[in-house]
């Protein structure tokens, strides 16, 4: 066999597998536009400035698409796209938590509780239902009285401004008190003076503008639900308390006029 035949042989028995890069770009290139039509069907600037980011940094020197020193892969593609999938689930979930709101509401009292050393008079509380802010009575009114001192007004005005938010809330203000029985040209029993000490702090609260005052709620429960004994005075004034409970709103009402 002549050498031109053997080498012609050895030739034709080689495979060719130069293909394979520009294959390899196209597989990239079809993911990265998945990535860019599922960030297109539900976008927003944010997003958009995300995936321009990512993107940048992962072809940041890229010398051509079909170049061999390519510095991007497969797998950094791949990286981002799992990285902008799972922001989109986690935005979908906290969108999806009706308690978002009454979490970040609790964090801002929290913060506004700590910053004003009220930790003694003020508390939160959220549960499944709710958030319950707690005020004891002893700091924003005179015993036997239901008019808001003037130095404790802003107390309700800051808790109302707290409970701005995009998210419809319902706001119920309740008012309690201990088992001493009252009796005077004012006030015939505890149901009395406590259904007008949470009509005081409602008040104040329902001047906020940017609340629906359609929203707003109002409660007397007396002596009916103590939340410590009231066999010593330390118990009594636990119990004589105004508290305001937030919740998602249940259905829709109409604007404050």
């Amino acid at each position: 066999m002549s050498k031109r035949r053997k080498k012609r042989k050895h030739e034709e028995g080689h495979i060719d597998e130069s293909w394979l890069l520009p294959y390899s770009d196209l597989l990239t290139l079809l993911l990265a536009l998945f990535i860019v039509l599922y960030a297109v069907s539900s976008s927003d600037s944010e997003k958009m400035k995300k995936m321009s980011d990512v993107f940048n940094q992962i072809f940041l020197g890229n010398t051509g698409i079909m170049d061999e020193s390519s510095p991007y892969s497969d797998t950094s593609v791949a990286q981002a796209a799992e990285k902008i999938i799972l922001e989109e689930q986690l935005k979908k979930k906290d969108a999806e938590d009706p308690q978002k709101p009454l979490k970040e509401i609790q964090q801002q009292m929290n913060a506004y509780i700590s910053a004003n050393q009220l930790e003694n008079n003020l508390e939160t509380n959220l549960t499944e239902e709710g958030l319950l802010i707690r005020i004891k009575s002893e700091i924003l009114f005179d015993s036997g009285k239901a008019d808001l001192k003037q130095e404790q007004l802003l107390i309700a005005q800051d808790i109302a401004a707290t409970l701005v938010s995009t998210a419809p809330l319902d706001i119920v203000v309740s008012g309690h008190a201990d088992n001493v029985p009252i009796s005077n040209s004012k006030y015939r029993s505890n149901w009395d003076l406590s259904f007008d000490r949470a009509r005081s702090f409602l008040t104040v609260m329902s001047q906020n503008t940017q609340l629906n005052q359609n929203r707003f709620s109002l409660k007397s429960h007396g002596d009916t639900v103590p939340i410590a004994s009231n066999d010593t005075e330390e118990g009594r004034a636990t119990n004589r308390r105004v508290e305001v409970f937030i919740s998602p709103a249940k259905q829709a009402v109409s604007p404050a006029q």
